[in-house]
């Protein structure tokens, strides 16, 4: 009698603990990833005079093409009247994902944007053990296959208008002010080149009076945000992290997928190095790996930036 009166408890704690894991599951799987969340936040960083700048930021969208749910919400942001639109990557999750992606971008055509790759822009994304990606950032795939990047380039340059940041630099017009932009390709797969960033600025020449710089990479490791601060970025955008897709409600992320610290891991902080510090907004993206169909205590997001000038 004993027995059974002392197992009769650890039952009913060990049935809690699987019903509340099959609960969040249900969650994370069939309803928070569905969650669509526009962040709304604001951040000085332009020069004293200049006009606010909305920039729309988009991430991680792992498109596929059966995903109209996503590809609907992405299409009605538009209606945001965004100035800039900046595209950190990792736009691609399928074969066929560029089918889903002009659907989700095309009402964006005209706005002034820029974007750079991720990983799943290049590389078709590859079943994988959705354990080790609490073990540290995440290998490269041993046989990779390419995905369709020219196509989704031209996608976005020819049709949409935006601008190239991979490894590269441009000046636009944005809202009445004269942006200098520059960016890196993936520095998570190592395609990041740092070392041709200051021949890329010096050739678009004299940088206007009261020009600002805005600075964009998809992954955010510390080396690549130091450089950007050291090259006179006065704000910084990425992606790349998810928010750390799997979250512990009330503590936040617990993998970031690269060096960042994990209470930067997602949303608007600031970034410091040699005696500046800068905004830097990592965005939790919209999307997952068709082979880690979940988001828990981490909603799906694009966040709209207004950027004001600073005070001084």
């Amino acid at each position: 009698m004993s027995f059974r009166n002392s197992a009769h408890p650890a039952l009913i704690a060990l049935s809690a603990v699987g019903a509340a894991g099959v609960a969040a599951a249900v969650w994370g799987i069939g309803i928070e990833r569905y969650l669509f969340t526009v962040r709304e936040v604001t951040a000085p960083a332009l020069a004293p005079g200049s006009n606010p700048i909305r920039v729309l930021h988009l991430s991680d969208a792992h498109m596929a093409p059966w995903q109209h749910r996503k590809q609907a919400w992405l299409a009605s942001l538009a209606a945001l009247e965004p100035d800039l639109v900046i595209n950190t990557g990792d736009n691609l999750g399928h074969t066929e994902g560029l089918t889903g992606i002009r659907r989700a971008f095309a009402p964006l055509a005209g706005i002034p944007g820029v974007f750079v790759h991720g990983s799943n822009d290049v590389l078709r994304p590859s079943p994988r053990n959705p354990f080790k990606y609490f073990m540290g950032p995440s290998d490269k795939p041993r046989d990779p296959q390419l995905l369709d990047t020219a196509a989704m380039d031209a996608f976005f340059t020819d049709e949409l208008g935006w601008r190239d940041l991979n490894n590269a630099a441009v000046r636009l017009e944005v809202a009445g002010n004269a942006i200098d932009f520059l960016g890196v390709d993936d520095p998570h797969n190592g395609w990041d080149q740092l070392e041709v960033l200051p021949a890329a600025l010096d050739a678009l020449g004299k940088r206007p009076a009261g020009a600002s710089v805005l600075a964009v990479a998809h992954a955010p490791y510390q080396r690549v945000l130091n450089e950007f601060v050291e090259l006179g970025a006065d704000a910084v955008f990425a992606g790349h992290t998810h928010g750390g897709q799997v979250c512990l409600p009330g503590y936040g992320a617990l993998v970031a997928n690269c060096d960042i610290p994990l209470k930067q891991a997602k949303g608007l902080s600031t970034w410091s190095h040699g005696g500046r510090t800068v905004p830097l907004n990592v965005s939790a993206g919209c999307g997952h790996s068709i082979y880690a169909p979940v988001r828990f205590a981490c909603r799906p997001e694009a966040t709209l930036l207004t950027l004001t000038p600073r005070t001084a």
